[in-house]
């Protein structure tokens, strides 16, 4: 059964998922350089993933995300990205929808996410309406 996960750990989450789809290997200072923390917290916060079964880590070594992992961090990838669609297709500048997003991705229910997409997807279709 999949565990909620806090604003924190799926921020890491996604760090880990956008850096290994990129090819890259993830290592624990790379998350604490891109969060502005400590490598204390990362570590306590990637032991947390792992307990929780999103990832597989084990300290000073790479950090691989698991099935589980991914479809998480596909769904929080989603969300933040259906977000700052529709605040820019409100008018708003790509720097603020993306900071903006960035908050919101967290708490938005699934009622309110399904309403966002059918709004960007309306808005794709009808590219003429300005808001």
């Amino acid at each position: 059964m999949e565990k909620k996960l806090s604003q924190s750990l799926e921020d890491y989450l996604e760090i880990i998922y956008k850096k290994i789809k990129e090819n890259k290997k993830v290592k624990a200072v790379d998350i604490s350089r891109q969060l502005n923390v400590s490598r204390a917290s990362v570590t306590e916060a990637l032991n947390k993933l792992a307990e929780k079964g999103y990832i597989n880590y084990e300290k000073y070594g790479d950090i691989l995300i698991n099935e589980l992992g991914i479809k998480k961090a596909k769904e929080i990838v989603s969300r933040h990205n259906e977000l700052s669609l529709f605040l820019k297709n409100l008018g708003v500048g790509a720097n603020e929808a993306e900071e903006t997003a960035c908050k919101i991705e967290h708490i938005i229910s699934d009622n309110i996410q399904k309403r966002i997409k059918a709004f960007n997807n309306f808005c794709k279709q009808n590219p003429n309406i300005k808001f």
